[in-house]
């Protein structure tokens, strides 16, 4: 048994399924799907019911998972005991940028206690040490010669509904969808790949645009990270996916405590420090 396997295994159960846990953990969900079946094999039990619509523990999997937390968690700990990695990170992110911040920041603490970072929402700052912004539009937020980037995983964009059916989405210009502000990056990678779009409410939330969803009020195009934050809409794939990439600009060589969270974030560098 590998501490892998557990984490994928609470993150099936933490996310509520297979493509989620997927996402969350950015990898695919075939690879998710044949850890949890060799660690059942090993077990000698299943974890999970596993239905059309939803996963859920078996009394198994109820046992297993706290178990697997807590191995986690003291496998976190004695990392955390040995590691040199302090200081402080100044973060700027854009508003609705990175979903998934939240379990970013709980992974660094985790691993490396003694770095701090503050998160600044808002355009570019000149006293932040990264800068998220989209892949594509880092040239806008270089700050200085020394600056590079990091290229974050790539993932695309969705349509979220309250409705299933169809493998693929109709065109986005017949869909009356939630929208987001200008200023959103979100809004910015949609109006690119559907500029002919009819948008019926913007609003500034992600909660709220998925509580307008579930409603019935309209469609939302997401990042399919932030699509997975919502398990009980329905998430379609568009015929040609619009990508969605997120990159970190960072100013100078960095520190250590700005590499430990750019590894937590899943980045690499780009080759040329542009993108």
């Amino acid at each position: 048994m590998e501490l892998r396997q557990l984490a994928v295994v609470v993150a099936v159960a933490e996310e509520g399924g297979f493509t989620a846990a997927a996402q969350r953990l950015r990898t695919v969900q075939s690879t998710v799907s044949t850890v949890v079946r060799a660690l059942e094999r090993d077990l000698g039990t299943p974890l999970f019911h596993r239905t059309t619509h939803r996963v859920v523990l078996t009394p198994a999997g109820e046992a297993f998972v706290p178990a697997a937390r807590a191995a986690l968690q003291a496998a976190e700990q004695a990392r955390a005991a040995v590691s040199p990695v302090s200081g402080r990170v100044r973060v700027g992110v854009g508003p609705g940028l990175l979903a998934d911040l939240p379990r970013v920041l709980t992974g660094l603490r985790q691993a490396h206690p003694g770095v701090a970072v503050e998160v600044r929402c808002g355009p570019w700052k000149s006293d932040v040490d990264i800068m998220l912004t989209l892949a594509g539009e880092t040239e806008k937020t270089l700050p200085a010669p020394g600056a590079g980037v990091t290229l974050l995983t790539a993932e695309e964009l969705v349509l979220v509904t309250a409705h299933g059916g169809g493998q693929s989405p109709p065109e986005p210009s017949s869909l009356s969808l939630v929208d987001f502000p200008p200023g959103w990056a979100v809004r910015r990678a949609v109006d690119r790949a559907f500029p002919g779009r009819r948008t019926t409410l913007e609003v500034d939330d992600l909660t709220v645009a998925a509580g307008l969803v579930e409603a019935g009020f309209a469609d939302c195009v997401l990042p399919a990270s932030a699509a997975a934050r919502f398990p009980r809409l329905t998430v379609r794939r568009f015929e040609h996916p619009p990508p969605w990439q997120l990159a970190a600009v960072r100013c100078g060589d960095g520190s250590p405590a700005v590499a430990a969270l750019l590894a937590q974030l899943g980045g690499r560098p780009s080759r040329s420090g542009r993108v």
